[in-house]
């Protein structure tokens, strides 16, 4: 494996098709797509201060480095790739990869970053201003990940994740089997119009919250100043070990819940029987 270190790479595709390479040290600016299909890559301490850094590429490590707000767009269509302990200040990262591992990242702007990936391990990251982060992908384990944006993983399948911490508008919207352990989760319609939700040992709190949803399982959860919570859910297995302000118009299952404010059931056309809501036991 050959090395490139310190080194100041300019002009558009500076390193175009480059492979089985170590860089180090490297400024790459003014000029995009510098390492497009490359293969076989270890990156460390490099910055990359303009578009489309790596795009088409496979086998790629990238660690301690920097990429500034003009790195837009910046891993597209790219596989067997692993980020770790980088600072990443530009949206719109993280297209179309496959296998791909983020670990002890920053993303202070992470507005549209993991959209459509196929396999995604996320540990130790945090991220700021993430509207539609994680947009249609499948196949995600997270842990540990902190968050501030809207509308996450909406249109995702198959998530587990884990000890997050998540502040946000509309999370998990139109998934299929997302499972959250250990997790505070807190913005309005949570998990709407979603097949398969379970939380196990989480503090929810939502306006108008988990709704519309097919088979949802709760184990020892809380829900905090959420209201109009089940509202046209079916297959509802609950544990809610604190006060709802509000369940309304569930259509099946059982809800066990230590207190609950009203419980709101003015829909004709919903066959209450179909649900058994136990309170206080």
């Amino acid at each position: 494996m050959r090395e490139l270190r310190k080194q100041h790479y300019t002009g558009e595709r500076a390193l175009f098709m480059v492979h089985d390479a170590k860089i180090v040290d490297c400024l790459f600016n003014d000029g995009e797509s510098p390492l497009k299909e490359c293969l076989d890559l270890e990156v460390k301490t490099s910055t990359f201060d303009w578009k489309y850094p790596l795009w088409y590429g496979n086998r790629i490590q990238v660690s301690d480095c920097k990429f500034t707000v003009n790195a837009r767009a910046g891993i597209w269509y790219t596989n067997d790739a692993s980020f770790s302990s980088c600072l990443i200040e530009a949206p719109k990262c993280f297209r179309a990869c496959h296998n791909l591992t983020l670990e002890n990242l920053n993303i202070p702007e992470a507005k549209e970053t993991v959209w459509s990936c196929d396999g995604v391990t996320i540990k130790d990251v945090t991220v700021s201003q993430a509207d539609y982060f994680g947009y249609h992908s499948k196949n995600i384990v997270v842990d540990n990940l902190t968050l501030q944006g809207n509308y996450i993983f909406d249109s995702c399948e198959n998530i587990t994740i884990s000890n997050s911490k998540l502040m946000t508008k509309d999370a998990f919207w139109n998934c299929k089997h997302v499972k959250a352990t250990n997790c505070y989760i807190e913005g309005e319609y949570i998990g709407w119009n979603s097949e398969d939700l379970e939380f196990v040992d989480c503090v929810i709190r939502s306006h108008q919250g988990l709704c519309y949803i097919k088979k949802l399982k709760m184990v020892n959860c809380q829900l905090l100043d959420t209201d109009l919570c089940f509202e046209y859910c079916s297959e509802i297995d609950a544990e809610i070990n604190s006060e709802v302000m509000s369940i309304k118009n569930p259509l099946s299952g059982v809800i066990k819940v230590k207190k609950v404010g009203e419980i709101i059931l003015d829909d004709p056309n919903v066959d209450h029987s179909q649900t058994k809501i136990v309170v206080g036991e």
